[in-house]
Formats: structure tokens, C-alpha cells, sequence
């Protein structure tokens, strides 16, 4: 019993025996070939190592898987970490192609401005080249400061004629002045002005001139002022007041033994009857109609036109007819007012004393003075075009080769 109990064991799982793992490990053993056959244990010691290794077995496969799965755990988080290291490394590189191709770009566009400016050095001129550019634009220069000095001579010229041709100007607006509006302030001034022009000009020959201009100043300023603005204004003043003229209605004054009177009837009514109407057998010539409505203001129509007329006068000096008008406007007064009235008195007093002012001067002629300044000017112009040199024939072919010289400077500069 006892010999064959050890065979039967391993035939006879119990529960959780751990004999049961032992199939695998004998199915591995036939694989190793190169293991020399030993001799069988004996029976014994086989159960008794079957007996009590099956536990320690099970440990051990179980340690061996962990360790399995900690090497796959290991070798997944290696491939892992690879296979980040390996993206890293593409992005680099991708980053460094990148930078190589934008490098390469700026070495081209350099290479490209570099062989565009050596293009244009050799396209400069020569040495020679440069030295004839310089001995043609020393001439061109030599020319335009010989023009600049013809031209400031031509400009110094017409500027003078500009300023004689201003004075002409202003003595002809002193002319027409004086004889359209009889202005001697303002025509006085005109003068003065031209001849501060031709004072300023510090030429000999215009004595002449000058002389008939401070002659016909010097008559200007002999002329007596005649204010025509303010006579004007005055006789527009006593206009309005013949407009209002009106006539006096007469009284009778009683006497003072009518006054007194013996009081009768009769007596009474003779001195009322004389208050109204009364018969002079003893009056003298200067009886005068009485006005009132159309007739009164035609009369003072008659006034006002005979006062607008002098004003008109005024304004063109003509002094008799102000004097005329001046007169009739005293007549009218004098023949249909009377002298009682103190309204009519005092604007024929005025009227009166407006026709002794003097409206009209004699003028001097300034014709001489303008005459004489024409005569200047000819004379200057003549002179300046007698005196004009004449242009030299070497000037004129520098003139004539300086466009072309500045022409080839310019191409070979934009070369």
C-alpha cells in the first residue's frame, strides 16, 4: 500500500491542490533536447517534492507574469517615449528646412541686389567719360550765370518802365479828375505821387519833367478851397425850408379913438365891421396877394426847383447859373411873402449871402506836365535801345551747345 499510494497521488486532485500546475512544466521538458536523461528519482522523494512544491510553483508563475507585464508595461511606455522623441525630431527638422529655405531666399534676393549693382557700376562712365561730363557742365554753368545777369539787367530795366508807366497812369487820373469832378485835394495828391516817382528814378534828364509837374502841383495848391460838399449841403438844408413857408394873414389894428368911441350902436358895429374889411385910399404900391392852398404850394414848388438848380450848379461850377437860381429863389420871396413874415425874411437873407460864395476856380492845365513826361519816357527807351549791346557769337553757341551738354549729362547719370 504504501508503494502504491505515491503513484496514486498525483492521480487524485484535492480541492485546491496545487499539483495541477505541474502539466505545463512537463510538457516543457521533452522541448529541451540538449538535457541529458537522468535517472528517475526514486519514489519516494517525488511525492514528497510534489507535495510540497506545488504551492511555491504557483508564486513563482505568478511572479513571473507580473514581471512579464511589467516588462510590456516598460517596453509600451519606452515605444511611447521613442515615438515622441521620433515627432520632436521631424518638427525640428521641419523647423530647420524651413529656416535653411527662407535663408536660402534672402542669400538669393542679396545675391539678386548685388548683381543688379554691379549691372549698374558697370554701366558708369569712364574716367574720361566723367571729365568731359565735368568740362560741359562747368560751361553750362558759365552760361546760365551769364543769362541770370542778362535777365536781372533786362528785369532792373522793365521795372523801371513799369514805375515811369505808373506815374504816366496817376498824372492822367489827376487830369480826369480835375476835369470831370473839379477834386483839386485829390488831384494834388496824384501830382505829388508822380512826382515822387520820377524823383526816386535820380535822372538828370527827367528836369523837364519834373519841372511841368511842380508847376501844375504849385497851381493846384494857389486855388482857393471851395467847400462844394458843404454849400451843396447848405442850400439842401434851406430847400427844405422854402417847402415849409406858409404866408402871414393880415390884421387890422383898431385905433385908439375908434377904440375909445362914444359907445353907439352904430359906432360899435363900424369899428367890428373894420376888423374885416377895410378900404385904404392911401396905400402904396407894395401890396402883395394872399396865399393859400395851390397857390402857396406852387410857389414853394418854384423855390425848391430854383434851390435844386444852384445845387446842381454847384456841383459843376458853374457859377452863373447858381447865381441866377439863387436870385429868382430871392425874387419869389420878395414878390409873394412879406417882410413882416420872419420865416421868409431869413431864407432870403440867407439865399442872399449863399449867392456871394464863389462855386467856380479857374484850373490849372496839366497837359503840359503829361506832355513832357511822354517825352521823357521816349527819350529813355530810345536811349536804353541804342545803348543795348550787342550779343556775342561765342555766347550765342554756348547757349546753343548748353541743352545738349546738360542733355548727355542727364542720360549718363540715369545710365
Amino acid at each position: 500500500m504504501s508503494e502504491t499510494d505515491p503513484d496514486k497521488s498525483p492521480q487524485q486532485p484535492k480541492g485546491h491542490d496545487p499539483a495541477t500546475p505541474q502539466e505545463p512544466a512537463k510538457k516543457d521538458a521533452p522541448k529541451d533536447t540538449k538535457v541529458p536523461p537522468q535517472a528517475p528519482p526514486p519514489k519516494a522523494s517525488a511525492a514528497t517534492s510534489s507535495s510540497g512544491g506545488g504551492g511555491g510553483g504557483g508564486k513563482a508563475l505568478a511572479g513571473v507574469a507580473l514581471l512579464v507585464a511589467l516588462a510590456g508595461l516598460a517596453a509600451g511606455g519606452y515605444g511611447v517615449w521613442q515615438t515622441q522623441q521620433l515627432a520632436e525630431r521631424e518638427q525640428a527638422q521641419r523647423e530647420a528646412v524651413q529656416a535653411t529655405r527662407e535663408q536660402s531666399r534672402s542669400v538669393e534676393d542679396r545675391s539678386q541686389q548685388l548683381a543688379s549693382r554691379i549691372a549698374r557700376l558697370e554701366q558708369l562712365p569712364s574716367a574720361e567719360q566723367l571729365d568731359e561730363q565735368r568740362r560741359l557742365l562747368a560751361q553750362v554753368q558759365s552760361v546760365q550765370q551769364r543769362l541770370a545777369g542778362r535777365v536781372e539787367q533786362v528785369l532792373g530795366a522793365s521795372r523801371e518802365q513799369w514805375r515811369l508807366a505808373e506815374a504816366e497812369h496817376l498824372l492822367r487820373m489827376a487830369m480826369l479828375r480835375l476835369s470831370a469832378m473839379q477834386d483839386v485835394n485829390s488831384t494834388a495828391s496824384l501830382v505829388e505821387e508822380a512826382d515822387v516817382i520820377l524823383r526816386q528814378q535820380d535822372d538828370p534828364s527827367a528836369y523837364g519833367a519834373r519841372q511841368k509837374l511842380l508847376e501844375g502841383l504849385e497851381a493846384l495848391r494857389s486855388l482857393p478851397d471851395v467847400d462844394r460838399t458843404g454849400l451843396f449841403l447848405q442850400l439842401g438844408a434851406l430847400r427844405g425850408q422854402a417847402s415849409q413857408l406858409s404866408g402871414l394873414a393880415p390884421e387890422f389894428e383898431m385905433a385908439d379913438g375908434a377904440a375909445e368911441g362914444d359907445g353907439s350902436t352904430w359906432q360899435r358895429w363900424l369899428n367890428e365891421l373894420t376888423r374885416y374889411v377895410r378900404v385904404d385910399f392911401n396905400a402904396g404900391n407894395d401890396v402883395r396877394p394872399l396865399l393859400a392852398g395851390q397857390s402857396l404850394a406852387q410857389v414853394r414848388l418854384a423855390l425848391s426847383l430854383a434851390v435844386e438848380q444852384a445845387q446842381w450848379a454847384v456841383l459843376n461850377s458853374n457859377a452863373e447859373v447858381y447865381r441866377q437860381s439863387l436870385e429868382q429863389a430871392a425874387q419869389l420871396i420878395d414878390d409873394h411873402f412879406s417882410d413882416d413874415n420872419a420865416q421868409s425874411r431869413g431864407l432870403r437873407d440867407r439865399l442872399q449871402a449863399l449867392a456871394e460864395r464863389q462855386v467856380a476856380v479857374t484850373l490849372p492845365d496839366l497837359s503840359p506836365a503829361l506832355d513832357a513826361l511822354q517825352t521823357y519816357v521816349q527819350k529813355r527807351e530810345s536811349a536804353e535801345r541804342a545803348g543795348a549791346p550787342e550779343s556775342n557769337p561765342e555766347e550765342g553757341e554756348d547757349a546753343e551747345q548748353a541743352p545738349a551738354a546738360a542733355e548727355s549729362d542727364e542720360g549718363g547719370l540715369n545710365t
